[in-house]
């Protein structure tokens, strides 16, 4: 007979892949498992409702079956001789159920260590900063420890008490009849009492000051990596790490390309026509640069190794790029003016005759 659309209790359409399907049951499984809701009686019926949904659609086999009649049931339909149903799909689903639940609590299998999640920071950074490293920064961060009281079990040692999800029974009925072991409590029907410090999670939020290092060189979304301090480890697993991902500010007249760095500083034009020793910005400080005479603007000079350290090429550094620009002389007076009427006058040039203008 007829029951629950599985497809809508897992929230996919009726084409979706074996993949989207799991996604789908993960992602429902961590909202509504027992574990998360103690004594929530709504949310462990919707668990068992996606449980059920799962076992079925994840198994080929039992997936052509619902998706021709509708339903699924052990008892094969008219036409539908032929499927092997021995093999039930147990173990893929609780498979998937020891990944969501890391094996803490609900398999009922053995309980395995787990690897820690990684914690991405982003840190605004100074262009000064970026360009000679910091060699301390303090960041507030939150982030997961094991448990002190339960050690990350998310359970009381040496005590048990009846399994919520089963009611000591061992098993759990599914909607279409079938009784199944209580994936909870691995059909003992006995649990030790949830750890009242982390609600179960074996887990417990902790803010905490680290002093992280950045080397001289980083970019807008350089990732430093700072090994250990990630969330925790489950069940004595290694803890993950943080990264740092940087966020450079941008700079008053420096511009950042890979690793060189492009300026553009102005000259006269006595200084651009007769050529000049002129002071350049770097990174490093003040530098002297000789424009040849007859500069023009728009004229560009390369300083060698005064760009960004590289973080690729061991610390050795880009170019710098100054372009030129050339300002033209206000009329401060009528002398000034007298001189420039004498300039146009004595070189009298037309810089747009290879146009064929006057």
């Amino acid at each position: 007979m007829p029951g629950n659309d599985y497809y809508k209790v897992l929230g996919v359409p009726k084409g979706s892949s074996a993949e989207d399907i799991k996604k789908a049951y993960r992602r429902l499984a961590r909202r509504h498992h027992p574990d998360v809701n103690p004594g929530d009686k709504a949310a462990e019926e919707r668990f068992k409702g996606i449980s059920e949904a799962f076992e079925v659609l994840s198994d080929p086999k039992k997936r052509e079956i619902y998706d021709r009649y509708g339903y699924y049931s052990e008892q094969i339909p008219s036409g539908a001789a032929g499927f092997d149903f021995a093999n039930f799909g147990a173990s893929g689903f609780r498979d998937i159920f020891s990944e969501l639940f890391g094996g803490l609590r609900g398999s009922g299998q053995k309980k395995q260590p787990q690897r820690g999640a990684d914690i991405e920071y982003g840190l605004a950074v100074s262009f000064e900063d970026a360009m000679h490293g910091m060699a301390a920064a303090g960041i507030n961060l939150e982030r997961n420890e094991n448990c002190s009281v339960c050690a990350g079990t998310g359970e009381v040692k040496g005590e048990s008490g009846t399994c919520s999800s089963c009611r000591g029974t061992g098993q759990v009925a599914g909607r279409l009849g079938i009784n199944a072991r209580c994936g909870r409590c691995g059909g003992s029907g006995k649990v030790a009492p949830t750890c009242s410090v982390c609600a179960g999670h074996g887990q417990v939020s902790k803010r905490e000051i680290i002093n992280v290092k950045l080397p001289a060189g980083v970019d807008t979304g350089s990732r430093v990596r700072v090994a250990g301090k990630g969330h925790a480890g489950i069940l004595g697993g290694p803890p993950g790490d943080l990264y740092i991902v940087a966020n450079v500010a941008e700079h008053n007249f420096f511009k950042r390309q890979g690793d060189n760095i492009y300026c553009v500083v102005p000259v006269t034009v006595p200084e651009a026509a007769l050529g000049a020793k002129i002071e350049v910005p770097t990174i490093d400080g003040k530098a002297l640069l000789r424009i040849p005479p007859g500069t023009q603007s728009g004229q560009k000079f390369r300083l060698r190794e005064r760009g960004a350290p590289s973080l690729r090429a061991g610390g050795a550094r880009g170019d710098q790029y100054v372009e030129v620009k050339m300002t033209l002389p206000k009329v401060i007076s009528e002398e000034t003016k007298d001189l420039l009427l004498r300039y146009a006058k004595n070189n009298p040039e037309n810089p747009r005759e290879e146009m064929g203008l006057q």
